[in-house]
């Protein structure tokens, strides 16, 4: 079965970690959940409000890692899924977060980003000369580190997927999941018999 890794840590979005890591399952691929250590997370719930300039944020879910960055081979990984939240803004200085990005990038496999992710991107050096969607704010450090940015859902540039947040979702994951079909395609699923 082929693996997913899905890179986060401590205040990612709740729903751009669980809706991916659950909607990959259901298709089929085996996906494990790395952060900086392997241990339980805090994720978050961002939120519009009326009369805020920007989203709200409040306790989410937890969760637990699979394992560490540092323990991470990403050559056991057929792609790669970066949510948003805050977590992209501390995971990006993490070099191990780098290393795994860059064989990604230099080995052609999928990648799916989304929010605040492309600061990961922009961190690890694989961001220029791309297009890419982000949350709306990010859009001048997506053009500081020489791409294109996109105010859209599902973004395909070659085999990276990117979009704003988590109201994408649908066309995020449905455009990514197309090309995780293409290059690396899951067994299909049994059906479980109801009684």
């Amino acid at each position: 079965m082929p693996k997913v890794l899905l890179l986060t840590g401590d205040a990612a979005e709740s729903l751009e970690v669980m809706y991916p890591y659950q909607r990959l399952l259901e298709e089929g691929y085996e996906v494990d959940i790395a952060a900086p250590t392997k241990r339980k997370l805090q994720f978050v719930v961002h939120d519009f409000v009326d009369g805020f300039d920007t989203y709200t944020e409040k306790l989410g879910y937890t969760w637990d890692a699979d394992l560490a960055f540092a323990d991470v081979d990403p050559a056991d990984y057929a792609a790669l899924v970066i949510p948003g939240g805050r977590a992209p803004e501390y995971i990006r200085n993490d070099d191990d977060v780098k290393r795994i990005i860059r064989h990604f990038f230099d080995d052609s496999k999928p990648v799916a980003e989304l929010c605040h992710a492309p600061l990961t991107l922009a961190a690890a050096g694989v961001l220029e000369g791309r297009r890419t969607a982000a949350y709306p704010a990010l859009e001048p450090d997506v053009q500081a580190a020489g791409a294109e940015f996109v105010d859209g859902a599902g973004v395909v540039d070659g085999v990276l997927v990117s979009a704003r947040a988590w109201p994408d979702h649908p066309e995020w994951m449905r455009e990514f999941v197309r090309i995780l079909r293409e290059r690396a395609p899951a067994e299909p699923q049994e059906a479980v018999a109801t009684a």
